[in-house]
């Protein structure tokens, strides 16, 4: 791997923060506080990746993903998950209809609302694991099959799910493998108090501040591959590595927090999303090399749903986070 990434794509690099900076003053309009919120999916997207958000309901998931398409003139659907969905309700499905020029009945495909660049999956644990998986393969193949025929999904392809962490009755939890399709798992709380109390003056008036158009499919595309230019010093993929390998317990490289503590630890595509992670936030530093601090950073939101911990750290009163935070100090 070379050293340095190719003149254009050096290029791309060098403005992805000042584009990314237009982006958040632009989403700052509609929306009142949640930087991290918005700074993590900004990530995820350059990464090519895809968020599962956890938190209440009213903290404008909706509005932050429909603001963003209206940014980057990006198509916007979203679609409220409940227990009688079918697959067929998101992938789209056959119809048999009428060809006026030849007379014959023959089946046409209607898309389903996956075909979009923006997606908002709200209460992905409401629906049926088929309906769930039928999602979650489109997510990781960017692509669909309905009735042996295969349709690419639009990139750049975005997908944001939610989950209520109130309600748990007649849900149907993702397992640990769906979970893992997600790069990053953020956790949304309510807004400062200033925030809230300007959110109720702004959202009570029938007024609208008008957004501008300050990136387009292409651009986020053109970053997205830049970012992968970006070089992993040897030294910070090892500590990486052993990072991930160190919430494994009884295994190769485990620590002693995790023989004690943690039930299951993160698989080999943590480490990817460490990796992408690390070089997105390298670029919108203005770095061309990912350093131990990016790996760290990203840790939280890599790793909070891949680690299962036991019963033994909740008696402790130990976290996923507290977890995350001791083995990065120790590496």
């Amino acid at each position: 791997m070379s050293q340095h990434p190719p003149d254009d794509v050096a290029t791309v690099l060098s403005q992805i923060p000042a584009k990314v900076e237009e982006i958040k003053k632009e989403l700052r309009k509609r929306i009142l506080g949640q930087e991290d919120l918005i700074d993590e999916m900004l990530v995820a997207i350059l990464s090519r990746g895809h968020c599962l958000l956890i938190g209440v309901p009213g903290l404008a998931k909706t509005l932050l993903i429909s603001t963003l398409g209206e940014i980057g003139k990006l198509k916007f659907n979203r679609v409220q998950f409940t227990p009688d969905m079918m697959p067929s309700d998101i992938t789209g499905s056959e119809i048999i209809e009428k060809n006026h020029s030849t007379g014959l009945r023959e089946f046409k495909f209607i898309p389903g609302p996956i075909f979009t660049q923006l997606l908002l999956a709200d209460e992905i644990n409401r629906t049926p694991p088929k309906t769930q998986a039928a999602l979650l393969e489109a997510m990781q193949e960017q692509q669909v099959t309905v009735a042996g025929k295969r349709y690419n999904l639009e990139k750049p392809f975005f997908v944001m799910a939610t989950q209520n962490p109130i309600e748990q009755e007649g849900t149907y939890p993702l397992p640990e493998a769906q979970l893992d399709r997600f790069m990053f798992c953020l956790n949304v709380d309510y807004p400062e108090f200033e925030h809230e109390v300007d959110i109720l003056l702004t959202t009570t008036q029938d007024t609208q501040e008008d957004t501008n158009k300050v990136i387009t499919a292409e651009e986020l595309i053109a970053a997205q591959a830049a970012v992968r230019h970006i070089p992993i010093p040897r030294s910070v993929a090892e500590f990486a590595t052993h990072l991930v390998r160190a919430t494994r317990p009884n295994q190769s490289g485990s620590s002693d927090l995790a023989n004690k503590y943690i039930r299951w630890g993160a698989g080999t595509r943590a480490c990817q999303y460490l990796a992408l992670a690390g070089k997105v936030f390298a670029a919108l530093d203005g770095r061309l090399n990912v350093a131990r601090e990016d790996i760290i950073r990203a840790s939280y939101p890599v790793l909070r749903h891949r680690v299962i911990i036991n019963y033994r750290a909740e008696a402790d009163g130990l976290s996923v986070e507290n977890i995350i935070n001791e083995l990065t100090q120790s590496l």
